[in-house]
């Protein structure tokens, strides 16, 4: 049976350290193509929705609170001031380094802690439906939001770079 842990630190360490290869990517190709990189952290795909850089900040927000409320800890404050490849990379950083925090047995009992936040309106969700229902469609949604950013832009990325290396069994 998959833990709370299998399901939450490495796979959010897994794809936040993938978006250091994007960026990689995104560099080349504003080289190559003679514009500044910072139009690509600056682009969405729809006027309602986030740039490039928010959709990465918040992909790391569902990471860190995502772990936190379910290991039972208080997350770490960000700020969100991040603009620059420079920033990003630090951010992603900072959120791997702290998903490295995390032991299996953090998760003892995550099932069915009562994890709420304020926009949840004094309302809270057990572990588990916090996980299966907020975490991680919301991280995958603006993880996959800010690939397209940066595919639709024609930032050379392909499918494997959003999955990642695949523990393959020999």
């Amino acid at each position: 049976m998959l833990s709370l842990y299998d399901a939450t630190v490495p796979v959010f360490t897994k794809a936040l350290g993938g978006v250091e290869k994007w960026l990689d990517a995104a560099l080349k190709h504003a080289e190559s193509a003679n514009f500044d990189v910072q139009r690509l952290l600056d682009a969405w795909l729809a006027p309602d929705q986030y740039n490039f850089t928010r959709q990465v900040q918040s992909a790391c927000d569902y990471a860190k609170f995502g772990t936190s409320k379910l290991a039972g800890r208080e997350p770490p404050a960000r700020q969100d001031t991040e603009t620059t490849v420079t920033d990003l990379r630090a951010r992603l950083k900072a959120e791997i380094e702290y998903l490295g925090t995390f032991t299996r047995a953090d998760f003892i009992g995550g099932e069915d802690r009562e994890c709420s936040h304020t926009w949840m309106n004094g309302k809270w969700l057990r572990g588990g439906d916090y996980l299966d229902h907020v975490v991680l469609p919301n991280f995958h949604f603006h993880l996959t939001s800010a690939y397209a950013i940066f595919r639709h832009n024609g930032v050379g990325l392909g499918k494997m770079d959003y999955l990642g290396a695949l523990p393959y069994q020999p």
